[in-house]
């Protein structure tokens, strides 16, 4: 049986179930490059127009119920973002709330396995791309790493039934960039797969070195490997410790918060905990000796200055991301010994920025899907 976001596809059913469907319909767009109408108008127009494609036809079933999702959820937080300056109608940043947003819906709001949930977020964070990746600076990079992380033939199904669902003067013009994107996944190998890398070391290279080539090859001396956990409170990191890490030595920064009672809302007191815990981390580091860091990390940023402190000292890092559905979390953070209140794990929460391939030498994912 195949996963769906809902059996009913009906525009009207969806307004009326969905509250944040509904307030599309309160969200203005620019008219000139959306003559249609409002978000809900174009998210409508967007999802019809999907349906026609017949690349979306001949996709498996599975993967049209994914692709339609990301298209009902493209514009979700373009009523969070939109602003009118000079004039023009604006929702800058839209695509990266909107992931966040997607992510809570599909997981709390309507359970949906990991694996197809971080397909959705993806397709919603990046469904612009294909329109200005020749525009950037250094555009090989920018797509090798969403390639990464989503299939580059369903993003560009999506943007180009995101162009088809409105109404613009440029839209021709428009669909020739997704013509073009095309080809470019094609000349770097990464239509619909990852590009290839020798190994984890040779990809890692190639993301943390600017003008280098996917197919350069790295020396490597002899490494020791740090593992960064993620996830929310109540995860089972824990957990995870005991059963797969058993030996290792571990800087545990709730154990650390725990000895000078501080409450996990303290800002002031994390700080000092955090700078006192990078200290213990330079003493393995300078040591080239493996260790945990047990945290919940939950932002690409914070992760990010932690690797950056690691692989200085030459560490291979592997981040761990853990995650359970749901209602079984609120179950095991309410047992939990230390329960962090619920306020701060539901403010967590929607902060929550799963790990990506791009940013570590290996990224692991331990799901419990119910």
């Amino acid at each position: 049986m195949i996963w769906q976001l809902t059996d009913d596809k009906r525009w009207s059913a969806l307004r009326q179930r969905f509250s944040w469907v509904e307030e599309m319909h309160h969200t203005p767009q620019d008219p000139e490059h959306h003559g249609e109408g409002d978000v809900g108008v174009h998210t409508e127009m967007v999802l019809n127009a999907l349906i026609t494609l017949p690349e979306f036809q001949q996709l498996p079933a599975q993967q049209q119920e994914v692709l339609w999702a990301a298209a009902l959820l493209h514009d979700v937080e373009k009523r969070s973002t939109t602003v009118q300056e000079n004039g023009r109608i604006q929702s800058p940043g839209h695509a990266r709330r909107g992931e966040l947003t997607a992510r809570q819906i599909l997981w709390r709001d309507i359970p949906t396995p990991f694996v197809l949930r971080e397909q959705i977020v993806a397709l919603v964070r990046l469904h612009g791309l294909p329109l200005w990746l020749l525009e950037r600076p250094e555009p090989e990079r920018l797509l090798l790493t969403a390639a990464m992380r989503i299939d580059t033939r369903l993003l560009a199904l999506l943007a180009r039934a995101d162009l088809l669902g409105r109404q613009s003067p440029d839209q021709q013009s428009m669909l020739e960039r997704i013509d073009l994107f095309e080809l470019f996944c094609h000349e770097q190998q990464c239509w619909g797969k990852m590009r290839p890398f020798v190994s984890d070391s040779a990809r890692w290279h190639y993301l943390t070195h600017e003008q280098s080539s996917p197919d350069f090859v790295p020396w490597e001396a002899e490494p020791f490997e740090v593992i960064l956990l993620c996830g929310l409170p109540g995860m089972g990191k824990d957990r995870y410790i005991s059963e797969q890490c058993q030996g290792m030595d571990v800087i545990s920064l709730d154990d650390m918060r725990r000895r000078i009672n501080a409450s996990p809302d303290d800002k002031t007191a994390t700080g000092r905990i955090v700078q006192q815990a990078k200290e213990e981390a330079r003493v393995f580091l300078r040591q080239k000796k493996p260790f945990i860091w047990n945290a919940t990390n939950i932002t690409r940023q914070l992760r990010s200055q932690l690797i950056s402190l690691f692989t200085a000292y030459g560490a291979r890092v592997k981040i761990v991301y853990l995650e359970v559905p749901w209602a079984q979390w609120n179950q095991q953070n309410a047992r939990r010994e230390y329960a962090v209140p619920e306020a701060v794990v539901m403010r967590m929460a929607s902060r929550l920025e799963v790990p990506q391939p791009d940013e570590a030498h290996s990224v692991e994912y331990r799901m419990t899907d119910r």
